[in-house]
Formats: structure tokens, C-alpha cells, sequence
């Protein structure tokens, strides 16, 4: 890698750098008010230190802590890549949340609806129904964009909606589990051919397929010409067509795509994780993965950080909850915190005088979807 690179790369990295930070000070400050009050402030100070030293010991302090953080990681990686690469089309892809939804409910009806096939068969069409089910699902507003000028924005949101109403009745009608024990709406457990083996205890591949489906969207974007067409749609969509570029055709592919990696994420926690698709499991991943891209940058790389990050706050929350009582839900304000100031740059430069590089374009074009990851 050139110096000019690494420098860009570093330049790239600061703000989301300070963000991460400054979301972790103003945390701390509302834990240190919400903490004890009759203890004095060293106390106080010291309560904040032991709830940041507990959420970093339950993400990383122990070998069980750090496999639940990488396969709590699993599927973000899937989940923000699927929102970066639709970034990179210029598209806005609110529905990851959906997609990834039928995704699992796709995964989890050929898990359990097909008996008998040897796992080198039933897992790949396993993760290949939850592919299909989030393609289609990413497709059809693409489409609705493509002919009609539909906002994706609206109709991702809208088959949120849709998809969340298919699992309720699903699990709640034909594909509850009989069990009588069962109280809960969800499917049947998929079959032990259909899932996803371990590496170690408590690690599924499924993480491994996360870092390989990775290289492959950063070669497909980078290496590929339809890669290379969806980032030329997603940086000027009129200069695209005047230059013989299938817009239409790119949006719907670009959605189909972003749609496939929300579904495999539903697809591996499946697969992996629950061994059935229950409801409301996945609450959360589908939003988060919008952080998620945007705090990567829409790059592979930053994805990938951003989702270790995401997955160490939720990992860690719990251990911070046991040793001081806080609630686990200032996870999500840090979260909220870390977006607003992601989203508002200017702040943070303010905060940390950081002036505009030259090459500020570029990184706009990066913040956008628009540049080279």
C-alpha cells in the first residue's frame, strides 16, 4: 500500500475514530449522573470506570466472551455490507431489516420442510432458500424503482412491514412448531443436516463465511464490470446512462444483491445460532446494519470494524448490567450517539478542530458510496 493511500486511509478513519469516542464520553456522562448520588463524584467517576471495564470484559475479556462477540458480529458484517453495497448505487436501503426476515423464515422452511438429505446437500440449500428469499425481497423495490420512480426509502420500509406480518402469521399458522410444550411462535427445528457446524464450541463457520462473502462484494464491486457499473449509477446516474450504462438494470441488481446479504444473514443465524426462525429474533439487525455502513464508510473494511464494535457493545452490555446495575439499554443510546455524530461531521470538527483535508471530496464521495473501498 502507497503512502499517499495510508494516508488517505487515515485521514478516512479519524472522524469515525473521534465519533466512537466522543459517543463513549457523553455515555459516561449519563451514567455518571444516573449512577449514585450520595457517594461523592470520585465514586461516581469510579462507577463510570467499572461499567466501561465491564462492558470491554464481557466483549474480550474471556475466550467465551470473544466468540460470542464474533458470532454475535455475524450478522452485521452481512447485514451493513448489504446496506453499503445498495450506498454504492446510490440507493438507501432501509429494509434490511425485512429482508433479512424472510431471509430466516426461507432458511428456516427448507431446514425443517425437507427431511433426509445429507448435509453436504440440505445446509448449502439451507442458506441458499434464505439467499433466494432476501433476493427477491431486495429486488422488488428496486424494481418499483426502476419502472414506476418509487422511493426505496418508502418501499423498504413499507415490506418491513409486510415481511414482518408473513412471519407472524407463519409462525403463529402453518409453520408453528406442534410441540405442545411450545408456547412461543416459532418454526420446528431445522434438521442437523442443515446446520451450520462448529469450529470450536460455540463457533459456528458461519463466521469464516461472513469474512469470505466480504473479499467477494469488495472483488464484486471492485474487480468486476457490474461493480464497476453500480458505483458509476451510484455517482452520476446521468452520466451512467449517456455513457450506455443499464441504470434500471443496476438498481434492481444492486437492491437484488443488498437484499441477498440480508437474507443470508437471517439464513446463517439459523443456520447457526437458533436452529429455527423465531419471531422478533432478529429485531435490530436490520437498523443497526444503517449505522453499521455508515460508520465503515461504506468500505468492507470499516464494515467489518463497525460490526465487531456494534457486536462488542450488545456482548459486553450484559457484564456491564451484572457488576453495576446499569441498564443495558445505554448500548443503544451510545449507539444513537455514535450515528448523530457520524452523521453530523461538522460537530466533531468543531469539538476537535479538525480542518477539511483537501481531499475532503473524496471523502464525501466515501460517506456516499461513492468511493473505492
Amino acid at each position: 500500500m502507497s503512502a499517499n493511500r495510508l494516508s488517505r486511509v487515515a485521514r478516512g478513519a479519524v472522524l469515525p475514530l473521534l465519533a466512537i469516542f466522543t459517543a463513549l464520553v457523553v455515555g459516561g456522562v449519563i451514567i455518571w449522573v444516573a449512577g449514585p448520588k450520595l457517594q461523592g463524584a470520585w465514586l461516581g467517576t469510579r462507577f463510570v470506570w467499572d461499567g466501561y471495564s465491564g462492558l470491554l470484559a464481557g466483549a474480550f475479556g474471556s475466550r467465551s466472551a470473544i466468540i460470542g462477540t464474533l458470532v454475535r458480529a455475524t450478522p452485521y458484517v452481512f447485514a451493513g455490507l448489504a446496506v453499503a453495497l445498495a450506498f454504492r448505487c446510490g440507493l438507501f436501503n432501509i429494509g434490511a431489516e425485512g429482508q433479512l426476515l424472510i431471509g430466516a423464515l426461507c432458511a428456516a422452511g427448507v431446514g425443517f420442510g425437507i427431511k433426509g438429505l445429507p448435509a453436504v446437500i440440505h445446509l448449502p440449500l439451507t442458506l441458499l432458500g434464505g439467499i433466494a428469499g432476501g433476493f427477491v425481497w431486495g429486488a422488488v423495490p428496486g424494481l418499483l424503482k426502476a419502472r414506476t420512480g418509487a422511493h426505496e426509502v418508502i418501499t423498504t420500509i413499507m415490506l418491513n412491514y409486510v415481511a414482518a406480518q408473513i412471519g407472524g402469521y407463519l409462525l403463529n399458522g402453518p409453520w408453528k412448531d406442534r410441540n405442545p410444550l411450545n408456547v412461543t411462535a416459532q418454526t420446528p427445528k431445522i434438521a442437523e443436516a442443515a446446520r451450520l457446524p462448529a469450529i470450536v464450541p460455540g463457533l459456528h463457520w458461519g463466521v469464516v463465511l461472513a469474512l469470505v462473502v466480504a473479499v467477494a462484494v469488495w472483488y464484486f464491486l471492485w474487480k468486476t464490470t457490474w461493480g464497476f457499473e453500480i458505483w458509476t449509477v451510484g455517482a452520476n446516474s446521468a452520466a451512467a446512462a449517456y455513457a450506455g450504462i443499464g441504470v434500471s438494470r443496476n438498481v434492481v441488481l444492486a437492491m437484488g444483491l443488498s437484499g441477498l446479504l440480508a437474507g443470508l444473514a437471517g439464513a446463517v443465524q439459523v443456520a447457526g445460532v437458533n436452529y429455527r426462525s423465531t419471531l422478533g429474533f432478529n429485531v435490530g439487525y436490520g437498523f443497526d446494519s444503517i449505522a453499521i455502513a455508515l460508520l465503515g464508510k461504506n468500505t468492507v473494511v470499516g464494515v467489518l470494524l463497525a460490526s465487531i464494535l456494534f457486536a462488542a457493545l450488545r456482548n459486553g452490555a450484559t457484564l456491564m448490567q451484572f457488576r453495576t446495575q446499569i441498564s443495558a439499554d445505554i448500548i443503544s443510546v451510545i449507539q444513537a450517539l455514535i450515528l448523530i455524530f457520524i452523521a453530523a461531521e461538522q460537530i466533531i470538527r468543531w469539538i476537535y478542530h479538525v480542518r477539511a483535508a483537501p481531499g475532503l471530496g473524496e471523502q464525501a464521495a466515501l460517506s456516499k458510496g461513492w468511493g473505492k473501498s
